[in-house]
């Protein structure tokens, strides 16, 4: 198989595999093999789904767009930094995630990355996803970043369908609070420390892009 059918292939049993595992399988499932069970199963099914995304991924040709220049380094420069801190933010006090006192940190005011949305983990992938596409690098660059953004934008929606579901009242209310589409003037409520970390993590990880790729990216691309 073509290394680019192969890569769009994986990517979709990935995205797809993820929403059908997330949602209408999940209950079936777990009500027939357990919850532990179920998660060992949808680790397995990811794992293999990302093996097989990043072998055609290293298979397929790198660097056959045009590109989009300078201006669009320096846009995916500028979309990396707030796609780190949504990320970094999202780890604390997200209830979102499966964690115990999800309902206690819905019924709190948002804060931090929450004032600028709810989704902020979904946020900083579907930003990373924009970055890559604006740089318009390769055709395997173009297939992970839209997967990843489907994943994120698509997923957010679907998770606050299921959010709703499990949670009730407390989700409702903290979606009356909060915005699904990131209200930039939210970013001024971030800690400032949580930027500085951020900060400090984008130039890490822009750094080691030069390892990883042999490109240098982000503030490395011109004082490098």
């Amino acid at each position: 198989m073509d290394p680019l059918t192969s890569l769009a292939a994986a990517s979709i049993a990935f995205v797809g595999s993820h929403f059908a595992l997330s949602h209408p399988l999940r209950a079936p499932i777990v009500g027939a093999i357990g919850e532990g069970a179920f998660r060992a199963f949808y680790s397995l099914v990811a794992a293999g789904c990302m093996v097989w995304m990043y072998l055609a991924f290293k298979a397929a040709p790198g660097a056959d767009l045009g590109g989009s220049g300078e201006i669009g380094w320096a846009i995916a420069t500028l979309l990396t930094l707030p796609a780190l801190v949504l990320f970094l933010g999202s780890l604390k006090g997200n209830p979102a995630l499966p964690a115990p006192g999800a309902a206690r940190a819905a019924a709190r005011n948002p804060a931090g990355v929450f004032a600028a949305t709810r989704h902020p983990m979904m946020w900083g992938f579907a930003l990373w996803a924009i970055a890559h596409l604006v740089l318009w690098w390769s055709w395997r660059t173009v297939i992970v970043a839209l997967a990843i953004l489907i994943l994120a934008l698509v997923g957010a929606r679907l998770q606050d369908r299921k959010k709703e579901f499990l949670m009730g009242t407390s989700w409702t209310g903290w979606e009356r609070r909060t915005s699904y589409w990131p209200r930039w003037s939210g970013f001024a409520r971030v800690n400032p420390i949580l930027w500085l970390v951020g900060i400090a993590a984008w130039l890490g990880v822009t750094w080691l892009h030069i390892g990883a790729g042999g490109i240098p990216a982000g503030l490395w691309r011109w004082i490098g």
